[in-house]
């Protein structure tokens, strides 16, 4: 008899166990009925894969966190290991994205009329709460499109999340008077936003930089398979005609597509000390092409300083103050400075310049050779 009055002691203690705190719900919204009409109005066909899906929370207990009490028709093996699970604090499992499907649930739906007047409202007087209904209405239509790109990423929370960023740009954005629905309008900012984090988390290195880029890392696999289904090698001239890019850029994106990252700081095989940077050649000019740049470029300044002494008068003030200054004179500003019109400025300076090449070609007959080397 000690033993049972324990047992139910424990299940006493379990049901009388005070429950956590409640997460705070949402807002509750001004009711609305959900129009029969609409894709983006029919929770059904917003969530397919969540609706057919049992949920492991229910959304009139959405805001419990607490864990479950033992139910009266347990039996005793059943309340005695709910307790023990009880006193030694068990984790129960926690499905974010079910409850945050719960959650959206239970916000209402606007009508096309309650939308409408909206979204007008807040076209006219920007206010945070119209575009905070617009915004929570539409979860649901984030949510369907998260679903589509459910295998480019392993956390479809992060798909919903950059979706809703883009679905607050549609509301800043959207204008009621040209007759178009606020979700045919917004699932184009949606995906948007989805396919901008795809790009920039599909790899450790941005591949899509440019348009282009975004473009074939989109469509180059998908125009492939039409090429093969079609009976066509995917050839790079092909592929660039059919995308309308650069041959050279598609060359580029399949093998971006095909090779992930490497570290330059890995050891090659067979060396622990070898990195792969250190076995990697410089695609830069090896130390005699800088030398002989340099050299160059000494002589040049030498010659052309030594030009400059034998100017005097203006032919030096134009020389300096135009021909190698980092900000050069306007012409007017030139000919305002000695009394002359732009039209001489220009032709003192057309002679110096051929003066100057004159000069470099007396100091040094082989410039040209040099230069072309």
């Amino acid at each position: 008899m000690a033993v049972k009055r324990k047992k139910g002691a424990r299940k006493s203690a379990a049901r009388k166990a005070p429950a956590a705190e409640p997460v705070p719900a949402l807002p509750v919204l001004t009711p609305a009925v959900a129009p029969a009409e609409g894709p983006a109005d029919e929770p059904a066909h917003l969530l397919p894969e969540a609706a057919s899906a049992r949920l492991p929370i229910d959304p009139e207990d959405a805001d419990d966190d607490s864990e479950p009490a033992a139910h009266p028709d347990d039996d005793d093996g059943a309340g005695e290991g709910a307790g023990d699970a009880s006193e030694r604090g068990a984790l129960v499992p926690f499905d974010p994205l079910s409850r945050y499907i719960a959650e959206i649930r239970r916000i209402p739906l606007l009508t096309r009329e309650e939308e409408v007047e909206v979204a007008r409202r807040y076209h006219r007087d920007h206010d945070p709460r119209d575009a905070y209904r617009l915004v929570t209405a539409n979860l649901r239509l984030v949510v369907k499109i998260a679903y589509e790109f459910a295998r480019a990423s392993k956390n479809l929370l992060d798909l919903i999340q950059e979706g809703n960023v883009g679905l607050m740009e549609a509301v800043k954005n959207f204008d009621p008077n040209r007759g178009i629905r606020f979700p045919s309008y917004a699932v184009w900012w949606v995906r948007a936003y989805i396919y901008r984090y795809l790009i920039n988390n599909w790899r450790l290195v941005k591949i899509g930089t440019t348009q282009a880029q975004r473009k074939l890392f989109f469509n180059l696999r998908k125009e492939m398979d039409r090429l093969q289904a079609e009976g066509f090698e995917p050839q790079p001239r092909l592929l660039a005609q059919r995308l309308g890019v650069k041959e050279s850029e598609v060359i580029e994106m399949r093998e971006r597509l095909g090779h992930s990252e490497l570290s330059l700081d890995q050891p090659v095989a067979g060396s622990e000390e070898t990195a792969l940077l250190d076995v990697i050649s410089d695609p830069g000019q090896n130390p005699e092409s800088e030398l002989a740049a340099s050299e160059f470029r000494n002589f040049a300044r030498d010659r052309v300083e030594a030009f400059a002494k034998t100017l005097s008068g203006k032919e030096l003030e134009i020389f300096q103050h135009r021909l190698i200054a980092e900000e050069p004179m306007t012409l007017q500003a030139m000919g305002d400075k000695f009394g002359i019109s732009r039209e001489r400025v220009r032709q003192i300076e057309s002679r110096l310049k051929r003066q100057l090449r004159d000069y470099v070609k007396s100091q040094a007959p082989d410039i040209d050779q040099a230069r072309g080397a």
